[in-house]
């Protein structure tokens, strides 16, 4: 017995916690998970015809069509976005009040509303180009993937011009009046000094926006676009197979995202070890300095 502690707790012995709730939630999630393993494993459920899906070529050839999409759709989106996302930062009324519009209308209406536009654009304008010229019909120029292209790229352009502008305002004001004050054009010093800089803070949710992009390509599947869903849809018309054709979407989803998921980590990693040694230098030449 401990002679400092006082008399009326001296004979008190410790108990341990009793985490009651979380043996409890321990034990709930656990039943959830074998009733679910159980009933995917014993159920109604075709593995073979799974199996035999994973490589079919029309799935292999919907799944390239998905990348495909996603890839142009942001580097569509990445370019519109920092577009759209200066203007907004521009002294010009006119040019801000462009850029503003462009963000409102295309987070305002559903991405699925914008396809079907763009699909439907032959209604408006039956015939594109220039008149005495070259004229082409609009139904054979507006395929199905340049709708999609054209309905995720765009709407996407949208919601990139405000995480590059808030990237752009991250960075400190003074380092645009310093490069201003040794001459650099506006568009110098946004392109050597504010963006890369920014790029530290764009990066994570551009790279989640790229994740958000390969399940957005799925709504193509609404106007005939050949990606893996509409194609594991088509299969399933013909053979009733619905649930085992859905996995083998699940499955290829996953594994492109969690592809793409990794290169974004490496990617922030390299961004941070890159931004650590830029300011090391400075940090040792303040010391010097000192």
């Amino acid at each position: 017995m401990n002679p400092h502690l006082p008399q009326t707790i001296a004979g008190l012995r410790v108990v341990p916690r009793r985490h009651y709730g979380r043996w409890l939630s321990v034990l709930v999630l656990l039943g959830i998970a074998l009733f679910l393993i159980d009933a995917f494993a014993h159920g109604q459920i075709d593995w073979n015809v799974v199996g035999q899906f994973m490589t079919a070529p029309v799935i292999i050839k919907g799944l390239v069509n998905t990348i495909t999409l996603t890839v142009y759709a942001m580097i569509l989106g990445i370019i519109l976005g920092v577009i759209f996302a200066v203007m907004t930062m521009s002294s010009n009324p006119v040019v801000g009040a462009m850029a503003r519009f462009y963000i409102w209308f295309f987070r305002g209406t559903p991405l699925l509303l914008q396809l079907l536009l763009w699909f439907n654009l032959a209604l408006v304008f039956p015939r594109l180009g220039i008149p005495g010229l070259f004229e082409y019909r609009t139904v054979d120029v507006i395929t199905p993937f340049l709708a999609s292209l054209l309905g995720l790229g765009i709407g996407q352009g949208a919601y990139t011009a405000e995480v590059v502008r808030g990237g752009i305002m991250s960075i400190d004001p003074g380092q645009t009046e310093a490069a201003r004050a040794v001459g650099m054009t506006r568009i110098t010093t946004l392109r050597r000094i504010v963006l890369p800089q920014a790029l530290r803070v764009i990066i994570p949710p551009i790279g989640n926006e790229i994740i958000a992009m390969i399940k957005l390509t799925s709504v193509a599947s609404v106007i005939q676009y050949d990606e893996v869903l509409h194609n594991a849809q088509t299969i399933y018309y013909a053979n009733a197979r619905v649930i085992e054709l859905l996995i083998v979407a699940t499955v290829w989803y996953l594994a492109v995202v969690s592809v793409f998921s990794l290169g974004q980590h490496f990617l922030e990693k390299f961004l941070a070890r890159s931004q650590g040694r830029r300011s090391r230098p400075a940090a040792d030449a303040t010391v010097r300095e000192a």
